[in-house]
């Protein structure tokens, strides 16, 4: 029997579509990662530009200087549900 004979179960498309499905995980968790990046930069930025608010202006905005991280969690998390709301 020759190598040319031998049949295997090795299929050409088969492995093609494994590795279209490992790169598009990939990408998928790259994606996210970045995201996620993003949005702990964002956070950072917005925590950064209310701290400099003065006591009248954050009660303008309906928030007290001890509310900011959790003002910002709060909107973090709407933000997210009307994302989800918005893919399905």
């Amino acid at each position: 029997m020759t190598i040319l004979n031998n049949t295997s179960s090795y299929s050409p498309a088969a492995s093609r579509g494994a590795v279209r499905f490992f790169l598009r995980s990939l990408a998928r968790l790259i994606n996210t990662w970045i995201a996620g990046v993003i949005a702990h930069r964002e956070y950072q930025a917005n925590l950064v530009i209310l701290r400099r608010l003065s006591d009248k202006e954050l009660r303008d905005i309906g928030l007290a200087r001890s509310e900011i991280g959790e003002g910002l969690a709060e909107a973090a998390r709407f933000r997210s549900q009307m994302q989800k709301s918005e893919q399905a």
